[in-house]
């Protein structure tokens, strides 16, 4: 007479009766714990663990490879946010564009007395409906032109790659205008947009894709920035362009090993600082 077999339950719920095996560690696992494999089934740990062990995608710059442009998404809302609390509170534009210091005689102001924060917080702020030559179309041209490059830029650099890109832009355009102009408010991501400008020219000779497009594209950009110096703050937009050049340089040349990550980190720390310092040596020529 043969004996009843011993009953198999899964090991995670032990309750449960089971008669299939985790072809990975071969353990028991109940229908609410199989997970679809390239043979059989696997338990949820071992899913995790394979997960964890596959390569990550990466772009040819070394970004994780994204499904959406989520950090232009962010960018382009934040400005807009800003507008409309601009058109709420019209003192927002005073109390937070760039200024590098104003004339003797005036109450002290800008980065010169402290406000350090005015080399970022001017990146967001936008010319009020009707105000300056442009008013309105000063964000909406802005926005069309982040909308446009910005998603290109991001989905080759990935999300992290990209938002450095767009923060030291910004603030080699501020850093800019305080060395050249400090005593001009400016305002507006123009400076942050010209070094995304800058970064799809070298990524594109980079890739070696069709330069006859890119090579147009760099050359209406080039004409803005001459006829902006009538208009607008050339100072910011060639600062945000010579930026945004340098750190996509680090990012397409870098060495495509281990180094490669260590290398851009350090050029992007590398400018940060060199910004910081000509910022400081400025401020301490202001207030001597």
């Amino acid at each position: 007479m043969e004996s009843e077999s011993a009953v198999t339950t899964c090991y995670r719920h032990p309750k449960v009766e089971s008669h299939v095996r985790c072809t990975r560690c071969d353990r028991y696992i109940c229908p609410d714990c199989m997970r679809e494999a390239a043979v059989g089934h696997q338990c949820p740990e071992c899913v995790r663990e394979g997960a964890r062990s596959v390569r990550q995608a990466r772009t040819a710059f070394g970004g994780r490879v994204t499904s959406a442009p989520t950090v232009t998404y962010v960018l382009i809302a934040l400005n807009v946010l800003a507008y409309l609390g601009e058109m709420v509170r019209p003192s927002i534009v005073d109390r937070f564009d760039m200024l590098g210091t104003v004339p003797a005689g005036y109450l002290p102001e800008g980065v010169a007395h402290g406000e350090w924060y005015r080399l970022l917080t001017g990146a967001f702020l936008h010319l009020p409906p009707t105000d300056g030559t442009f008013g309105i179309l000063h964000i909406v041209m802005n926005m069309v032109s982040l909308w446009n490059i910005g998603r290109v830029v991001e989905m080759q650099l990935g999300r992290v790659r990209y938002l450095a890109l767009y923060l030291l832009s910004a603030l080699g355009g501020s850093v800019l205008v305080l060395l050249i102009a400090p005593t001009t408010p400016t305002l507006g991501a123009s400076g942050a947009i010209f070094g995304l400008g800058a970064a799809y020219y070298v990524m594109a000779r980079r890739l070696g894709a069709d330069m006859d497009a890119v090579n147009r594209f760099m050359a209406g950009l080039l004409l803005w920035l001459v006829i902006s110096a009538w208009l607008t703050s050339w100072q910011g937009h060639l600062g945000g362009l010579l930026a945004g050049g340098v750190v996509t340089l680090a990012y397409a040349y870098a060495p495509r090993d281990s180094r490669r990550t260590l290398v851009q980190v350090g050029a992007c720390l590398a400018l940060l600082a060199l910004l910081v310092i000509l910022a400081m040596a400025k401020v301490a020529e202001l207030t001597i």
